[in-house]
């Protein structure tokens, strides 16, 4: 990925939120020269690994074996920026548009499981993570479904994890524009609706005024 220093998202909270808030990565790999991609909901297991599963039917844990690279892309929200948002277009006019957006890309070795209380282990992991932000009290629970058709559905599974051995994050959010500028830039993201953008040059902002980096 290409990265510019002022670009580099170093704040490992804002890292792991991000895989927290966005699960839905595409993991990629290679196998006799193709490219795989799949889009999938992923979910970090303490500091050092990545879960998930995919469909028997996906023959990715026929294709490639345990101990291979696999690439996890996460992005979180992105938006078009105007060159009419900034307030020093009107002094020099040396403005063209950019996109701003938030990437993790997670590369790390697969290991795939067959054995059942792998799957259960997974499947009860992401469902219990995205539940509680879904349905809060009322959420809904392995248990709530029959026995016989979850084990049905567990076997039609396979689970994975990927063990970590690099993470590189990119957070371009206006940073490298002056600061009437980032300020302007935000606030079209708040009035566009874009929370999580919004939020996260908030963060920056607060960054530069206590002068670190971000």
């Amino acid at each position: 990925m290409y990265l510019p220093p002022h670009f580099e998202e170093t704040d490992s909270e804002a890292i792991t939120g991000l895989i927290a808030r966005f699960p839905l990565a595409v993991i990629v790999c290679v196998h006799d020269g193709d490219i795989i991609a799949n889009h999938l909901p992923l979910m970090l297991n303490g500091k050092a690994q990545l879960i998930g599963h995919i469909a028997r039917s996906n023959r990715l844990h026929e294709l490639i074996e345990d101990g291979e690279d696999m690439l996890a892309i996460f992005r979180a929200e992105d938006a078009y920026i105007s060159p009419n948002w900034y307030p020093t277009k009107q002094e020099t006019h040396r403005h063209v548009p950019t996109w701003n957006y938030q990437t993790v890309h997670v590369r790390g070795r697969v290991t795939f499981s067959h054995e059942h209380k792998d799957k259960l282990a997974v499947v009860g992991k992401l469902t219990k993570s995205q539940e509680r932000q879904a349905s809060g009290d009322r959420a809904w629970k392995m248990s709530d479904a029959p026995q016989d058709f979850m084990a049905h559905m567990l076997d039609n599974i396979v689970a994975f994890r990927i063990d970590i051995e690099s993470i590189s994050a990119k957070s371009k959010l206006s940073q490298n524009r002056d600061a009437v500028d980032f300020d302007s830039v935000s606030d079209a993201m708040r009035r566009l609706g874009k929370d999580s953008l919004s939020a996260e040059m908030d963060r920056i902002a607060d960054t530069r005024k206590s002068g670190g980096s971000g």
